[in-house]
């Protein structure tokens, strides 16, 4: 094949049917690599997505393809909240909290990924970059807000509390006895104002 028409072909847009199957595939993806970890079958991953394995291979060449994209998802869908949440709550602090529990969810399932992300090399760092450039504005315009409106203390940092929480869901071993989100719920406590 001619080099312009594969540059013709990687510019054009993908139907609709095929974005809804990366959609379906990365949604599917995600759960399973929840339920069963990053080495499960992809013939699992197509199955819970309803398409056929060839289908993923399609979208996704390589296991580490799927990875990737299953974490720049998440973090997409991080990133949009933040508006939306500031949008339809009551309070910029219900935005910041229900933030807040978005990304506890997106840390607490990725465990498994970032094993498998790191055999991705550079990969791995440019993509540790977009993850800062996309959720540390997201959360800190709640904060901003939620600052604005005095209902946490003034002098919170995005990347500070983004790194705390995170620290706090790091579970290596899994203990009945942690629960990161309650452990996040205090840490939030700690933000509101002291007057």
């Amino acid at each position: 094949m001619p080099e312009e028409t594969v540059v013709a072909d990687e510019a054009r847009p993908k139907r609709s049917d095929a974005r809804r199957n990366e959609g379906a595939l990365l949604e599917a993806a995600a759960t399973v690599f929840v339920r069963s970890g990053v080495e499960a079958p992809i013939r699992e991953i197509a199955k819970e997505a309803g398409v056929g394995l060839g289908t993923v291979y399609r979208h996704f060449p390589t296991r580490s393809d799927l990875v990737l994209a299953v974490y720049e998802h998440q973090v997409e869908a991080c990133a949009e909240a933040a508006p939306r949440l500031l949008a339809s709550l009551d309070s910029p602090a219900d935005a910041l909290r229900a933030w807040v529990d978005l990304f506890v969810e997106f840390l607490v399932t990725k465990h498994g990924l970032a094993a498998a992300m790191q055999s991705a090399g550079d990969s791995f760092d440019a993509l540790h970059d977009y993850f800062e450039t996309r959720l540390v504005p997201a959360v800190g315009s709640i904060i901003g807000a939620a600052e604005s409106a005095h209902e946490i203390r003034p002098g919170v940092g995005a990347f500070e509390l983004m790194r705390a929480i995170g620290n706090l869901c790091i579970a290596p071993d899994k203990d009945d006895r942690y629960d990161p989100r309650r452990t996040v719920a205090y840490l939030l406590d700690g933000l509101r104002p002291s007057n």
